[in-house]
Order: structure tokens, then sequence, then C-alpha cells
């Protein structure tokens, strides 16, 4: 199963981090389109991976990203799947 708030975490995390940006550079930033959150409250947001779509819009759009891939979904659990291969089960009689 999908931990989605996890997902969203890390994908948010990491656009931070290839634009070098720290949550309280975050702050700032969202302060200048009258968004006030504190590093504080960013840090907690991000932490726990539940944060609104709107707080996750605003995030992307004052550190200028306009576009993010998102891993597909069957790629995601292929990673950790079974292979899928018949067993055979031994007879009683065979030890």
């Amino acid at each position: 199963m999908i931990n989605w708030n996890d997902k969203v975490k890390r994908l948010l995390k990491s656009e931070l981090i290839k634009r070098g940006v720290s949550n309280t550079d975050l702050a700032i930033l969202l302060k200048e389109i009258d968004v006030h959150e504190t590093k504080a409250s960013i840090d907690s947001k991000i932490s726990r991976g539940s944060f609104s779509a709107c707080f996750f819009l605003q995030t992307l759009s004052v550190i200028g990203c306009s576009k993010v891939e998102i891993e597909e979904y069957e790629k995601s659990l292929l990673v950790a799947a079974e292979p899928i291969v018949e067993y055979n089960k031994p007879l009683n009689h065979e030890k």
C-alpha cells in the first residue's frame, strides 16, 4: 500500500532541495504572496506530509516550479513486488 503523505512529502522536499530553498527561505517567499507561515509551521506540515493542495501549489509557485514528475503508481508497486512464479509444493510422501 502506498503512503501518499510520504510520497507528497518527498516530492515537495526534493523540489525545495533542487532549488536550494530552506524552510526559512520558503516562509519569506510565501510572505511575499501574502501567505503567512512560520518556519515551524512549514517544518510541521512537511514532516507530516499532510498539507493542503493549496499550500502545495503556493509552495511550488513561489519556488519557481512549474512542472513536477510523479512516479507512476504501477512502477512503485513493482519495486517491492514478488516475482510471479508458480511454486511446486512437495507432496507429503516426498521429503
